[in-house]
C-alpha cells in the first residue's frame, strides 16, 4: 500500500508557520502587558515554543517565567486569562478560526543542564573515551592480518 505523503512524522509547513505566529503574537502581548490581569503582567514570560495539532484547532505554548521562579503561578495565571490571550491572538492574526491555546512549562534548558551533567560524569566520560578508542583502534581484519 502507498503512503501518502501528506502522512509524516512531524508537523507540516503550516502547523510550523502558524506555530511560530502564534508564538510571536503571545510574546508581544504578554511583553506590553496587554491582558487586563495585574499578577500576569508583573511576570516577565517567555515564550519559548508553539506547537500547533494537524487541524490548527489546538496550539500548545511552552512558557518559562524569567529566572524560571514562579512556574506554578505563571501557568495559573496564563490559564485564567487564556480566553482573553485567544481573542488578542486571533485579532493580530485575523484568524477565522482561533485555535484553543494550552500552556505548558518549557522544561529544554532544564533538560539541557540534565544532559550537560551527565556528560560530565566521570562514568559517561570514560565510557565515551573508550568507546571512541574501539572505533579508532582497527581491527585484525582491517590490517590485513590473519
Amino acid at each position: 500500500m502507498a503512503k501518502n505523503k501528506h502522512t509524516s512524522a512531524g508537523p507540516s509547513q503550516r502547523q510550523l508557520r502558524v506555530g511560530e505566529l502564534i508564538r510571536r503574537n503571545l510574546s508581544q502581548i504578554l511583553g506590553r502587558s496587554e491582558i487586563h490581569d495585574p499578577d500576569l503582567n508583573r511576570m516577565m514570560i517567555t515564550v519559548g515554543e508553539v506547537t500547533v495539532t494537524g487541524d490548527l484547532s489546538i496550539a500548545t505554548a511552552f512558557v518559562l517565567p524569567l529566572g524560571g521562579q514562579g512556574q506554578q503561578e505563571a501557568l495559573e495565571a496564563l490559564r485564567r486569562n487564556k480566553g482573553e490571550i485567544r481573542h488578542l491572538v486571533s485579532q493580530m492574526m485575523r484568524l477565522r478560526h482561533a485555535p484553543e491555546i494550552r500552556f505548558r512549562i518549557d522544561d529544554t534548558y532544564e533538560q539541557m543542564d540534565r544532559t550537560k551533567r551527565l556528560f560530565e560524569d566521570d562514568n559517561v566520560r570514560r565510557d565515551l573515551v573508550q568507546k571512541a578508542d574501539d572505533t579508532a583502534a582497527p581491527s585484525d581484519e582491517d590490517s590485513g592480518e590473519a
